[in-house]
């Protein structure tokens, strides 16, 4: 009977003559094991509060990373380490230039924001990109995969591009992004782009935090006001015309005639300012300096005639009003007194056996009496 083992090489067996095979080296680990030690000691370090504000202050773009990804957690005992490191970055925040981006799918946004951004880097400016995109998840919405196209704008040190949560609602989205720009100002970045992805209320959201709100459109793509929506040009305090180079600059300039005429029929802005329309070409450069100035030369107007503090001050006070309603709405919803209630109450809305507005009211009096 042959002793051969079955976890030899088959090769090996006496009923084969002539052949053997050599055991094979053993293979070793494929990561260095200390390496792997020193780096997994390296994780486990937990930073203080003062350690991260210490880092944000110095520029360090690693703590600031870690910071936000703090802001983004739904972890209590990291929103309690974020809302400290926030708080003690506060007076080193608001002095930056925050400016909002929005424009129809195909407007070449990551493309306009690269040039835009490469021209203040080129005059020395430190930049941010942040995005407010509540349904990237489902979307995998531009910015996610924008940091990827913008090769030129990630690779500057004096850059720092985040993509905005991949879930959760418009209010928590946009709230994460507003204290993101606290941290990514006290860090030293004096310009914040704001790159709404999302759809719907998302314009009204960045529109909440931003000094300026540029609306980014092209032109020969059919109407030129076809599907804009009444509101988000009245928010605008410009409209660029992109892609306006080669066959295209007739219309653009056509477009830009139209948007401009669209334009006066709005009433007059709170800041003063008259919106203005412009004509670029992201991929050739054209226009983009023309595109700072305008917004340079808004700062300066409503800086002048106080409208820019103003309306700082009256942003801070939406967003702390919006947080109320926000962790409101979580603490009723999460309550375990009401969380098994609500389907019950839903199935007698649902069997017209309550009216909607008793279903509220009776829930809502359970929730107090169990506070």
């Amino acid at each position: 009977m042959s002793s051969f083992s079955s976890q030899d090489h088959p090769e090996n067996d006496p009923k084969y003559k002539g052949l053997k095979v050599n055991k094979g080296v053993e293979q070793g680990p494929s990561v260095n094991p200390e390496a792997a030690k020193r780096f997994l000691k390296r994780k486990k370090r937990v930073l203080s509060p003062e350690e991260y504000v210490d880092g944000i202050l110095k520029g360090d773009v690693t703590i600031l990373s870690r910071a936000v990804t703090l802001v983004e957690s739904a972890r209590p005992d990291h929103q309690k380490t974020a809302q400290e490191i926030i708080e003690k970055c506060l007076p080193y925040a608001g002095k930056s230039i925050r400016l909002g981006i929005t424009g129809v799918p195909g407007a070449g946004k990551s493309t306009f924001i690269e040039a835009l951004g490469m021209h203040i880097i080129n005059n020395g400016g430190k930049l941010a990109v942040l995005a407010i995109d509540p349904s990237s998840e489902r979307s995998k919405g531009s910015i996610l995969g924008d940091k990827t196209r913008m090769e030129k704008l990630s690779g500057e040190k004096d850059a720092y591009i985040r993509p905005s949560p991949s879930a959760g609602s418009l209010g928590g989205v946009a709230r994460k992004t507003r204290e993101t720009i606290i941290l990514c100002e006290a860090a030293g970045f004096d310009t914040i782009f704001i790159e709404t992805v999302g759809v719907g209320q998302s314009e009204t959201a960045v529109h909440s935090m931003v000094d300026f709100f540029l609306l980014l459109q092209i032109a020969g793509a059919g109407d030129e006001l076809q599907g804009i929506k009444r509101g988000i040009m009245e928010m605008a305090d410009a409209i660029t015309v992109n892609k306006a180079d080669g066959n295209n600059i007739q219309r653009a300039e056509l477009a830009k005639a139209e948007y401009k005429s669209a334009l006066h029929l709005f009433p007059p802005t709170k800041s003063g300012w008259e919106p203005k329309v412009k004509t670029c070409s992201s991929i050739k450069g054209i226009g983009i300096d023309e595109i700072w100035k305008m917004v340079l030369e808004y700062v300066e107007q409503t800086k002048a005639n106080n409208y820019f503090e103003s309306n700082r001050r009256s942003q801070a006070k939406y967003w702390m009003i919006e947080s109320i309603n926000e962790n409101l709405r979580n603490h009723f919803y999460q309550h375990p007194g009401i969380k098994d209630e609500i389907s019950l109450f839903e199935q007698m809305v649902l069997n017209d056996e309550k009216s909607s507005f008793i279903a509220a009211k009776e829930l809502l009096e359970k929730y107090f009496k169990q506070l």
